[in-house]
């Protein structure tokens, strides 16, 4: 076997296998490393899914993490696991400019509380992943970057706003990434890049305490609709990496106790019969792609022919709620910061960023999405005392060329260019638990997703369907295209 075929092999195996092999000795740190590295230099001309590579780092952490094994030390659950770093996340000494020529010089002090844990679980930091501007977009191209492509098709969007880590994880660069999620954006880019994205109930994650740099202000996040989480190829190891960086932390006032789970034992697929099931094709009112409807009703009915579930047609049924979570983006935005960090700036950032910032919000409009992301809750709680789990769509579309905010029409029907996020953005503003799997392909040979919804703090019963849907209909085996035109 030659090296560049030894380091494809590599390239090909999930989180879970590499780290057991590299705790075993039949692989080392480094050469996984630099498998991952010689993958990232074949596909970043294409692809433009990290922003900042760091392969000093890199080397420097497999290296270390190779002597304490040849040691005897304890190494950790990753040790020696490629890792990428989502570009709005906080990494200590490594620039983390979050897509805008605002931070374009941003070196943060201290690492976030996510990154803190795979550090210590001794996973391998190789880059930080593409993100659009300050993440306020489910697309990949930002002011300050090449934009990110889809490694099933050049010409189309990976999604966003983790466009470089769903890139990254689909071309096999690393097994896993991190992503974050405000209104979708773990699940958007899973969802199109053929991944599996979990975003865990609200606070089973801790998020970044904040920055301490004043030249930085306008840093913070959306505190009370933001996740972090695992993007992988594999249910086992999005549980791999749950089981590292979930758990409380002083840090995060909303982060919540431990799960009462191993996350590992419950990606072992197990039985959902007679699982009560809701299947949403569209809320009620959203415009959806009939390659999506196909797909997604599709992967639905597995759950009652293969899964054993009761599978029923259900709509939650309330009004879209796109303006009420957008004025509570407002609400956590720190916009008198973003708004004089952005003076002599705004000629460089994204429009649709300088017209948020610009938009003049009343405290009306405020009062009333907290008034309508309470109603929201409500409604999901009394919905869902008659299902264990609902699923939809996780996009509305399959993934469209680069270089817009989204289709402006649907199905025949003209729609906002963000419409086609309606699936992913309520899940945000109720806080439970909802992952995206590969529902299958459009006939264009696309990626579709299928959400699983669970209810309030109900991780344990998302992740195991999305293990038995994974056993039932797996997908692991098929690779974009694109890795055979390069000889990968």
């Amino acid at each position: 076997m030659t090296a560049s075929s030894a380091a494809s092999e590599i390239s090909r195996l999930d989180a879970v296998t590499l780290a057991r092999r590299i705790r075993s000795r039949e692989l080392s740190a480094i050469e996984v490393t630099e498998a991952a590295l010689a993958r990232m230099s074949a596909t970043e001309p294409h692809l433009h899914a990290f922003c900042t590579p760091a392969p000093d780092l890199a080397r420097e952490t497999a290296r270390a993490i190779d002597r304490r094994i040849a040691a005897g030390d304890d190494v950790g659950p990753l040790a020696g696991v490629p890792v990428g770093i989502k570009d709005l996340v906080a990494t200590a000494g490594l620039r983390t400019a979050m897509g805008s020529p605002l931070y374009r010089d941003f070196v943060p002090d201290e690492d976030d509380i996510v990154v803190e844990r795979l550090k210590a679980a001794g996973a391998v930091i190789v880059g930080k992943t593409n993100v659009p501007e300050l993440g306020y977009s489910g697309v990949g191209h930002s002011p300050i970057a090449p934009t990110t492509r889809n490694p099933w098709d050049l010409a189309l969007t990976p999604g966003g706003s983790s466009a470089g880590s769903g890139a990254s994880v689909a071309a096999g660069v690393t097994p896993f990434a991190i992503g974050s999620d405000g209104g979708g954006s773990v699940r958007i880019p899973s969802a199109h890049c053929g991944l599996v994205g979990m975003k865990a109930s609200m606070g089973r994650v801790p998020l970044y305490p904040g920055c301490r740099d004043e030249r930085y202000p306008g840093v913070s996040s959306w505190e009370s609709l933001e996740h972090i989480g695992p993007m992988s190829r594999t249910v086992a190891d999005a549980a791999l990496m749950l089981s590292v960086i979930a758990g409380p932390d002083p840090r995060d006032r909303l982060s919540i106790p431990a799960a009462d789970f191993c996350w590992l034992d419950v990606a072992r697929a197990g039985s959902l019969r007679g699982k009560r099931v809701a299947y949403s094709a569209d809320w009620g009112y959203a415009a959806v792609d009939p390659e999506v409807r196909r797909v997604v009703g599709e992967a639905a009915r597995a759950f009652e022919t293969e899964l054993g579930c009761t599978v029923e047609a259900a709509d939650p049924g309330w009004a879209d709620p796109y303006e009420a979570f957008w004025a509570l983006v407002a609400m956590e935005t720190d916009l008198r910061g973003l708004r004089d960090m952005a003076s002599g700036h705004r000629h460089e950032m994204s429009p649709h960023l300088v017209a948020f910032l610009d938009r003049n919000w009343t405290a009306e409009e405020f009062t009333d999405a907290i008034t309508a992301r309470k109603a929201l809750c409500n409604r999901m709680w009394r919905f869902m005392q008659g299902y264990d789990l609902l699923l939809t769509p996780t996009l509305a579309v399959p993934p469209f060329p680069v270089h817009t905010q989204g289709p402006e029409i649907i199905d025949g029907r003209m729609v906002a260019p963000t419409q086609w996020l309606c699936f992913t953005f309520p899940l945000n503003m109720t806080g439970q638990p909802a992952a995206t799997v590969p529902a299958g392909f459009t006939q264009d040979g696309l990626p579709v997703g299928l959400q699983i919804i669970g209810r309030h703090l109900d991780d344990r019963g998302v992740l195991q369907a999305c293990a038995a849907f994974e056993a039932a209909r797996p997908w692991r085996d098929r690779w974009p295209p694109l890795l055979s035109d390069l000889g990968l």
